[in-house]
C-alpha cells in the first residue's frame, strides 16, 4: 500500500477523516479508504492526487499531497 497513488474522493480536513480512492495493481481495481493527512497541513479537496505514506489495516491510510 505505502507509495501507491490515489484521488481524494471526501475532502481531508485537518484532524478529520476523508476518503481516497486507491488503485491497487494487485487487485487489478480501485478500492476506497479512509484517510487522514500524515502532516498538519491544508486540508485536501475532492479530486487532489495524493501518495499513501502509510496504512492501517483494515482500511486506512495516511496520506500526503502530490
Amino acid at each position: 500500500m505505502i507509495g501507491l497513488m490515489g484521488r481524494v474522493t471526501g475532502r481531508i480536513g485537518a484532524g478529520l477523516v476523508g476518503e481516497v480512492m486507491v488503485h491497487i495493481p494487485e487487485r487489478l481495481g480501485t478500492e476506497a479508504f479512509l484517510a487522514y493527512r500524515a502532516t498538519p497541513g491544508e486540508s485536501l479537496e475532492p479530486g487532489a492526487m495524493v501518495v499513501v505514506v502509510e496504512y492501517q489495516p483494515p482500511r486506512t491510510v495516511y496520506v500526503e499531497p502530490l
